[in-house]
């Protein structure tokens, strides 16, 4: 079955073709056939494409909307100069697969889409004013370009973490408004965290029900998931993902208070104080240079600059804090595992993050970790380490294309 899968952002739409079913989700053999990338949509787009094996095809061109987007996508699979395995024209397409940010408490599992589901994932818009917007306007593009014979499935971000028991996914509020509003913890990276884990248990042959592991999410946007018996216990986004670690422009943890004092002493309004917290601060906020922890680290390197350094000890001090804190809450760890762009390419932040964590007994093995950059999947954890590390890569699309196929084919859920 080729599926295609899209996670679409307000001005980028992201695609994979991948060829599964069922036999090749149990042996592991799915294939991605190609995958692609058009950012700037609404302006002049930047067109990144590549068929499996092959070199990658770039242009820039106006492109007005989402549906302008999705039909050079399409003009692109099925053109014969392209010559996609498989893919001669929108007949070999078989089904389609969304990525939707956040489901509240509606949405607990990946669902076929239909009037229902996408006025519920509306309903939600308040919820990620900034996300579901994006993800419905590629949801509106392919029912109106593909039309109603191929099956389109929303993925959604939240579902994994809707596991949490209440003392995790509740805020000490009052409870009558988390009934009115929903105001609690959702979590978001769900779909990471579950194919982490999904690897993990591939890696060391447990089952669900034996594995009780820290997982960690650390790029532009990071987050921290404990997962117990094989199911998300805690995560360190919340309400938003404004909460938890310090990100790249997000400041994480902080006290509510600070906003009511940042709006009076800076005559902002919320909008302008929640605009400093989620674009302005982070690394970015703290270095003062840039929110990209490669260049930070090359400031250290090359400069000694005090301040790039201080904004990497502050990202690494948050994660090892939610390390120990899971650790204790689960009263089990057996791995600690690193994937998205910086736990999956710095050694250097693996290792920060990791050393003065004797109360624990986890050890790094300095030439394994050094070795696992540029997408390696590998242990790095020292022999005498009590909790195994591991460098797992991710890989969203494919969790989308999986799910697009059991909801299709309406087979059990993912074990």
């Amino acid at each position: 079955m080729n599926v295609i899968v899209f996670n679409c952002g307000s001005s980028s739409m992201k695609f994979q073709i991948i060829d599964t079913d069922k036999e090749k989700i149990e042996q592991n053999k799915d294939r991605q056939l190609a995958k692609g990338l058009i950012e700037r949509i609404g302006s002049q787009s930047l067109i990144s494409f590549q068929v499996e094996g092959k070199s990658s095809f770039k242009e820039a061109l106006p492109l007005r909307d989402h549906r302008a987007a999705l039909n050079y996508i399409i003009k692109w699979i099925t053109s014969p100069e392209t010559e996609i395995p498989g893919i001669r024209g929108l007949e070999d397409i078989h089904a389609i697969g969304h990525r939707v940010v956040h489901g509240g408490e509606k949405f607990k599992e990946s669902i076929r889409i239909d009037n229902d589901v996408i006025q519920g994932i509306e309903d939600c818009i308040d919820l990620a004013p900034l996300h579901n917007p994006a993800n419905l306007k590629g949801i509106y593009a392919a029912r109106e370009i593909f039309g109603p014979s191929i099956p389109q499935v929303a993925i959604f971000d939240t579902a994994f973490h809707s596991t949490m028991p209440e003392t995790n996914y509740l805020y000490a509020i009052p409870y009558q408004i988390y009934r009115r509003y929903k105001i609690r913890k959702y979590g978001f990276h769900g779909t990471s965290h579950r194919y982490i884990s999904f690897r993990y248990r591939v890696l060391t042959n447990k089952t669900r029900e034996e594995t009780n592991i820290i997982t960690l999410h650390l790029g532009n946007g990071s987050s921290a998931c404990a997962i117990k018996n094989g199911k998300s216990f805690a995560t360190s986004m919340g309400f938003t993902p404004l909460e938890g670690l310090v990100m790249g422009t997000r400041c994480g943890d902080i006290d509510p208070t600070v906003i009511e004092y940042l709006a009076h002493k800076e005559g902002a309004t919320i909008d302008e104080v929640f605009s400093i917290l989620n674009k302005r601060s982070g690394v970015l906020g703290i270095s003062g240079l840039t929110n990209d922890m490669r260049d930070l680290i090359a400031e250290v390197e090359e400069h000694q600059d005090r301040r790039a350094q201080l904004a990497i000890d502050m990202f690494c001090e948050r994660v090892k804090k939610y390390i120990g804190a899971y650790a204790a809450a689960m009263n089990a760890c057996d791995a600690i595992c690193f994937s998205a762009g910086i736990g999956e390419n710095s050694p250097l932040i693996r290792e920060k993050i990791c050393e003065n964590l004797d109360i624990l007994g986890i050890k790094i093995d300095k030439k394994l970790n050094n070795q696992a950059v540029g997408g390696k999947e590998m242990k790095i954890s020292h022999k005498e380490s009590k909790i195994e590390i591991y460098v797992i890569p991710t890989n969203e699309e494919l969790v989308f294309a999986r799910d697009t196929v059991r909801v299709v084919m309406n087979l059990p859920k993912s074990k």
